[in-house]
């Protein structure tokens, strides 16, 4: 009897080992602080430490499960926060909070609050979405690129790698009762082949920041126009594509974002950038980009009538890899503008993503132009 109890604790403890190893969850992060020097915030220069200066400080945790048979229970849980002052802005997981299934020849389907479209497939196209970071996002970041705002009660789905073609689409729901009261809805597809990257992608929210737990509170486009823009539909599209040759990589990228609806008839945001980088030796690296983004407005109904605006930016930044984890980087972005100033139009500023709480009120420039200098370091973990 004693050796039948040995012999069946001894398996017993097989299979729990078993399924222990096929579970895991990692701890990861990045922290990102340094000095920012910024021209035309309330008509001075302002001098700050700063956090998220090319990246969003974050730390997160990632789980997977092996269920047998190619299929994965996942998990990611993702707070951003601000290195200055240990402080975040929104919820405990501001970034990203989803759980779902992954099989490898059926793709992935993830439920919580998620990235949209804009953000999987045409960010890694641009300076922001890459090696640029945060300033050098697209005038108030209007078509999401930066991730300023991600969406809640949402469904996701990636679909397998298909010899470099790959697509997904994502709904978030309301939770209203009137159905299509603050929903939203994206798509996307990107196609890889040795050096050559293209996308495309969509994003539509109806009812932008309308009710307090829809798909979306703060969109970047629709703040900027404060009370006028609550109720109103945001549609944001692009497409773009980059090569990679050795040690360089340049993209070009094409977006647009239009708001309109009750009080708003139509807001619409074109911007163009072009991007390059080179890597001089494994550790440094060199980067460059120019964005062109131009504004229209009309039938808004605070009386101001149709106005236009433009933007031309450019940024450069050098980075030098300290090691694997560890890297400095000194980085300057300028924006020039043009045009009237109806309606907010023409408001522009240097900004952090809402969730590391460096909110877009703290640099909104006094004037249509703006130019920030910042230097830092950046671990990730």
């Amino acid at each position: 009897m004693k050796k039948k109890l040995a012999i069946a604790a001894a398996v017993a403890a097989t299979f729990a080992s078993a399924s222990y190893a096929q579970s895991s969850v990692t701890l990861y992060g990045i922290v990102d602080a340094g000095f920012t020097y910024t021209t035309n915030v309330n008509n001075n220069a302002k001098y700050a430490l700063t956090s998220g200066n090319v990246q969003t400080s974050r730390w997160g945790l990632r789980g997977v499960e092996d269920l047998g048979g190619g299929l994965k229970t996942i998990f990611t849980l993702e707070s951003g926060f601000n290195v200055a002052n240990g402080q975040q802005n929104g919820g405990l997981f501001n970034r990203q909070s989803y759980v779902g299934l992954t099989q490898d020849q059926y793709g992935t389907v993830t439920l919580g609050r998620q990235f949209d479209s804009m953000v999987d497939y045409i960010a890694p196209l641009t300076a922001v979405g890459t090696w640029g970071g945060t300033y050098m996002a697209h005038v108030i970041d209007n078509d999401n690129l930066n991730a300023t705002f991600s969406l809640n009660n949402s469904i996701k789905y990636t679909s397998p790698n298909f010899a470099g073609f790959q697509f997904g689409g994502m709904y978030a729901f309301s939770n209203q009762s009137g159905f299509a009261i603050n929903r939203a809805y994206s798509a996307g597809m990107s196609y890889a082949n040795q050096g050559l990257r293209l996308a495309a992608a969509y994003m539509q929210i109806n009812g932008v920041d309308s009710t307090g737990t829809g798909s979306v509170q703060g969109s970047s486009l629709a703040s900027t126009f404060g009370a006028m823009a609550s109720g109103n539909r945001q549609r944001t599209w692009g497409a773009g594509a980059n090569y990679t040759y050795g040690p360089m990589v340049g993209g070009v990228v094409f977006t647009q974002s239009r708001l309109n609806g009750k009080f708003i008839d139509s807001v619409r945001y074109n911007n163009v950038e072009a991007n390059f980088r080179y890597n001089l030796t494994p550790a440094l690296g060199l980067g460059a980009m120019y964005a062109y983004t131009n504004a229209n407005g009309a039938g808004i109904d605070s009386g101001t009538g149709s106005s236009s605006a433009h933007w031309n930016q450019f940024g450069l930044q050098a980075d030098y890899a300290l090691s694997k984890r560890t890297d400095v980087y000194l980085e300057g972005v300028g924006v020039w503008g043009a045009g009237q100033n109806a309606a907010g139009i023409t408001q522009v500023g240097f900004q952090g993503n809402s969730d590391n709480a460096n909110l877009p009120s703290n640099n909104f420039s006094s004037s249509k132009n703006q130019g920030i200098v910042t230097t830092g370091i950046r671990h990730r973990f």
